[in-house]
């Protein structure tokens, strides 16, 4: 061994025991897991009680004033506990009493379907219930297929079951015994226009059977069933599907306005309960939210099993590309880059909203008293979104160079997928076709949408951009020609499709005010002729040629009275007004006799034409008979003279 060997052995055997007493003083201690970073974007106001509320007083008694709405609440969730809840306004208004959050009562319209989907996934977790099953094993009724294909419980809860839009029995008057749910389900049975999967079309009616077959297969009514396995585990005191309200509720329940500065209306029963006839309080829709963000827990409550929630809440149909898709239940209602969940609700006096943004745990409520809320809902909804969860800094997408060759495909007039084909109200098509126009940029312009006229971008193929709002209009197409578009929120529940010929606005309207020009000409030329044969001392001899000209030209005025009546019947409808059946059977009964009066202008031709002479009257009875026969297209194609009542 060399020297150097030997004198390094030796300077490790002495520094050997020092290293060992070393380590023994020595503890190492694992390093804590880092808690997880909280990213704050640039902007963003914490979301705090103070804050939240400082900026509602600000935005809710401007907006209940300029709407001349009565009152509103508004409840904020973050992180399992209400955060803030507040009322606005009064509840009744001459009794001056004012919205109190945890117990003023409102009516939650379609927000209601939430606590139906609930129910439905509640009985699909005891295997009572499968989502992709024909419905009909779980009715005392059957609904036929499409094609062949059945309705499943998933496509109700999706809204592609393809029912067309129902308006009979919306509302009742409060001064009759209520059409139960289930009554109201089997008499109103729509008819389909899609097969089911395939279109996005909303549908109250789907809500409303969804209901029913909870209560088939619970074997209980359907409010009882909510009352027991949803209000009363989630301790929801103020709330209920009951209709009238239970007695202990009814002085809770917030008064119905048009507006604040008009008497009071009388409580609104909706037959269909399941699809929009709940009563809650802001405060009893908090424990929901809570429970909805927290795994289907509430305390010690659950009300669903954090997998199906989660099945939920991550299910994703989709539809246009590039747009938001439709949820199982659920819509979404994404916003900043944030998935946002929820529901909105409409009946004649009140209006609300629930928000929930899983990621972040918080959950908003606004629910509004009145005819209008001024767009109160959407202003909180995207304030509230912009306030805390802004969007991240981002550049202005480029717009396309194929910006005028792909937006010339989406210039024309739109249909609505929730729409009726089957039965008169089929006339409604010709009055509610939004369009789609370009502008001198390239740029496209939705209009008659509803809303303001918006401008839209190319930003991505047959995908457009809303730079003012951030939203996005997409559009699908099938062999090269436009199949629907849609866009922003309206995405996951309704589609548009161009307008087809036989509901062609410019050519329909166009015929019609020639036929009416022609009989009100046919109509008035009668009694000015009578005038001028009096004056001439001229008479038409008492023959059947003149009975068949008279009862020609009363033939002639009865589609125009048909005409009237049918205005009335559609305006009643739309009111809900509640004779509106009879003035509907009126206008039918109009309309048959114009139907029978082309027979009479057939025979009237025929005697003008046997006649010598009266050369006038030989060419103008085969115009009014050609008038009548036109006017039929109408009786044909609207299905003027369906049978039944429920449309």
């Amino acid at each position: 061994m060399t020297p150097f060997l030997r004198r390094l052995l030796a300077i490790v055997a002495l520094l050997c025991p020092l290293l060992l007493q070393a380590q023994e003083r020595i503890q190492i201690r694992p390093l804590a897991d880092p808690k997880p970073a909280v990213v704050s974007m640039l902007g963003a106001h914490a979301l705090t009680a103070d804050d939240a509320q400082r900026w509602l007083d600000d935005q809710v008694p401007t907006a209940l004033k300029a709407a001349d709405s009565a009152g509103a609440v508004v409840v904020i969730v973050k992180d399992g506990q209400v955060l803030l809840a507040r009322g606005y306004g009064y509840a009744d208004v001459a009794g001056r009493r004012p919205v109190d959050p945890a117990s003023t009562l409102f009516r939650a319209g379609s927000l209601s379907k939430l606590f139906t989907w609930t129910a439905v996934m509640q009985l699909v977790e005891q295997g009572r219930l499968d989502l992709d099953a024909d419905i009909n094993r779980y009715l005392d009724f059957a609904i036929p297929p499409w094609q062949g294909k059945p309705i499943t419980l998933r496509e109700l809860m999706t809204h592609t079951a393809g029912f067309e839009e129902v308006h009979k029995d919306r509302y009742q008057s409060a001064d009759e015994p209520i059409i139960s749910n289930a009554d109201w389900v089997k008499a109103t049975l729509p008819a389909r226009i899609y097969a089911p999967g395939e279109v996005v079309a909303y549908s109250n009616y789907g809500g409303a059977l969804a209901g029913y077959i909870v209560q088939r297969v619970a074997g209980q009514p359907f409010e009882t069933y909510v009352q027991q396995h949803i209000f009363d585990p989630l301790g929801m005191r103020y709330a209920s599907f009951a209709q009238p309200l239970p007695a202990t509720l009814l002085p809770s329940m917030a008064r119905s306005y048009d507006r604040a500065s008009q008497p009071a209306k009388a409580f609104e029963l909706i037959p269909a309960a399941a699809a929009g006839g709940m009563s809650v309080s802001g405060r009893a829709m908090a424990s929901f939210m809570i429970a909805l963000l927290d795994q289907g827990r509430y305390g010690e409550a659950h009300i669903l099993q954090p997998d199906t929630l989660q099945a939920m809440q991550r299910y994703e149909r989709d539809g246009i590309p590039g747009l938001l898709p439709t949820g199982l239940g659920f819509e979404r209602k994404d916003r900043n880059g944030q998935i946002v969940l929820g529901q909105g609700g409409s009946t004649r006096w009140f209006h609300s909203r629930l928000l929930l943004y899983p990621q972040q745990r918080v959950g908003l409520f606004v629910a509004v008293s009145g005819a209008s809320d001024a767009q109160l809902r959407h202003t909180l909804s995207a304030g509230f979104a912009d306030r805390y969860f802004p969007a991240l800094p981002a550049r202005a997408p480029p717009t396309l160079s194929t910006a005028r060759t792909h937006g010339a495909l989406l210039v024309c007039d739109y249909l609505n997928s929730r729409h009726s084909e089957s039965n008169f109200n089929a006339l409604l098509n010709l009055f509610d076709q939004p369009r789609i126009a370009m502008d001198r940029a390239g740029n496209l312009m939705t209009l008659g949408f509803g809303e303001p006229a918006r401008h839209w971008r190319e930003v991505k193929p047959l995908l457009w951009l809303d730079d003012a709002s951030g939203d996005y209009l997409g559009a699908q197409l099938e062999h090269g020609a436009l199949r629907w578009i849609s866009y922003g929120e309206r995405a996951p529940i309704v589609q548009f499709m161009p307008v087809p010929a036989r509901y062609d606005r410019l050519a329909n309207l166009t015929l019609l005010g020639v036929l009416g020009a022609i009989l009100l000409v046919f109509v008035l030329a009668w009694p000015l002729a009578a005038l001028v044969r009096h004056r001439h001392h001229r008479t038409l001899e008492p023959t059947a040629a003149r009975r068949w000209f008279h009862a020609s030209r009363i033939a002639a005025i009865v589609p125009l009275l048909a005409g009237g009546a049918w205005w009335l019947a559609l305006t009643a409808v739309a009111w809900n007004i509640m004779q509106a059946d009879l003035l509907i059977r009126l206008a039918q009964l109009l309309t048959l006799l114009g139907v029978l009066g082309v027979l009479v202008a057939l025979v009237n031709v025929v005697y003008a034409w046997r006649l010598r002479g009266g050369w006038w009257n030989k060419l103008t009875s085969p115009l009014l008979l050609l008038t009548l026969l036109g006017a039929l297209w109408f009786v044909g194609n609207f299905h003027l003279l369906t049978l039944r009542l429920h449309y």
